[in-house]
């Protein structure tokens, strides 16, 4: 368990943190799958291609499927009902919820067009020589778990007690880091920032000063033909029903959200009204904090909504705190019925020591002596962020003051405030204001990319799924 790895909304290093888990994918092991077949036509005219994308071959999907029926063969690379299954299985798993066969249907359609669109981006990837490094995809796992409270390593071992293939899961992950940094190579120079397009942003952020600013998080869902939009907002609709039922909405972003936000969970920060859709700020204005928007309508696509918290731009205060902690490991993980004896005697002596312990260069010393199994160090937090028993904690704790001990189920850990302060926490850095503008930057040339590249795909449809 980790005690203090930044949370969305904390204040330490959230450029960092940001830039961590666009670049990180999602699990440990790996295996880039071995090269994808493409096949490229070449020479055929715009409507023999605009053809062959959309052919169905009527007599296979009439006949009984089986695993490894041929759903489709996107530019050569084949898509098997096995892959829309285990897909599917994941996202039952990974949103807690008992999904029933009904909704399950209703949702394979997206899953087909999600899993075409991920070989047309690992397609993209392969020409431009990308590999996603294990560690990337092993650091987006923790941040998963992070942001749902899930222990380390659970999601993995949940995966394998429900049978679900771990490459799955990695497959997925790989393709969402991966086409990060096509989009950052088809960005290129338009990706730099100027110390101009950060002023004016700033000075626009100043003419809006007082009006409203959303913590937002949302799912693109992408609709192929504006003028039948129909299987999209089934879709939508489907998604919207489990997110209201209790799935958790960063792992449902994360697994059929088509904006660069899925990585982080759907989540787009702060945002002010101009920046959003229209469409968007009507409803936000009017949603309550929490609440699952209905299909919205914008350019391109369906986005569902939910609002995190709201402020007025360049307004909001906050407690920020600068902490030390000291960790006491445990040789084996806790049985609280049963604790042994290497733990009885931690306890004991992280309860003499929080008594002795009077500086944070003293926390710092001692958590090097057990061997700093978590940084001494964590950042800021800030208060109102943490969850309620934390921050009953951390409240009542004076600046030179160590808590009680604190026990997980790895060890115990000791924290001690070295700072207290109220900040105007609403003020947006030049980093962040960059960040920002990047982002928006970055999601243009994203929906142009996959534009193109469905138009240039050779995709036949064997089944409808």
């Amino acid at each position: 368990m980790r005690w203090f790895s930044a949370t969305p909304g904390s204040v330490p290093s959230r450029r960092a943190a940001r830039q961590a888990r666009r670049l990180a994918s999602c699990m440990g092991a790996g295996l880039m799958t071995a090269a994808m077949a493409v096949a490229t036509c070449h020479g055929a005219d715009a409507a023999s291609t605009r053809h062959a994308r959309h052919k169905t071959d009527a007599g296979t999907s009439a006949e009984p499927q089986t695993e490894d029926s041929i759903i489709a063969i996107v530019n050569g690379s084949v898509l098997t009902k096995r892959d829309v299954d285990t897909r599917g299985r994941l996202f039952a798993l990974s949103s807690g919820l008992d999904v029933s066969d009904d909704i399950m249907t209703r949702l394979r359609p997206q899953i087909v067009r999600q899993l075409i669109d991920e070989r047309l981006r690992m397609e993209a990837m392969l020409e431009r020589h990308i590999n996603v490094p294990v560690a990337q995809i092993a650091a987006a796992i923790s941040g998963i778990e992070q942001r749902n409270g899930m222990p380390e390593n659970s999601l993995r071992n949940r995966l394998a007690q429900d049978s679900i293939s771990l490459t799955t899961l990695i497959d997925q992950i790989r393709v969402q880091v991966g086409w990060s940094q096509v989009l950052r190579m088809e960005t290129g120079s338009r990706g730099r920032i100027t110390a101009t397009e950060i002023q004016q942003r700033t000075d626009a952020l100043k003419r809006e000063d007082g009006k409203p600013q959303y913590m937002i998080s949302e799912i693109f869902v992408p609709v192929e033909d504006p003028h039948h939009p129909e299987t999209e907002l089934k879709f939508t609709e489907t998604i919207i029903q489990e997110l209201r039922e209790g799935a958790p909405f960063p792992i449902v972003a994360a697994q059929f959200s088509q904006s660069q936000s899925a990585l982080e969970g759907g989540m787009l920060g702060w945002t002010q009204e101009d920046s959003l859709d229209p469409e968007v700020v009507e409803v936000a204005r009017k949603m309550p904090d929490g609440a699952i928007s209905n299909p919205i309508r914008v350019a391109g696509g369906y986005v569902i909504a939910t609002i995190n918290s709201r402020r007025t731009v360049g307004h909001e205060m906050a407690t920020i705190l600068s902490i030390h902690q000291a960790f006491l490991p445990f040789t084996q993980p806790l049985n609280p019925q049963d604790p042994s004896d290497q733990q009885k005697q931690t306890l004991q002596q992280a309860s003499d020591l929080a008594g002795k312990i009077k500086s944070c260069d003293e926390m710092e010393a001692l958590n090097k002596k057990y061997g700093e199994k978590h940084p001494t160090d964590p950042g800021e937090l800030r208060v109102d962020r943490l969850n309620p028993q934390m921050r009953e904690v951390m409240e009542s704790l004076k600046p030179g003051e160590t808590s009680h001990p604190l026990v997980s189920m790895y060890g115990i850990a000791l924290i001690m405030v070295c700072k207290r302060e109220e900040r105007n926490v609403a003020l947006q850095t030049p980093s962040e204001i960059a960040d920002q503008l990047l982002n928006e930057r970055v999601e243009q040339t994203s929906r142009q990319l996959d534009r193109d590249l469905h138009r240039r795909a050779v995709i036949d449809m064997r089944s409808k799924s």
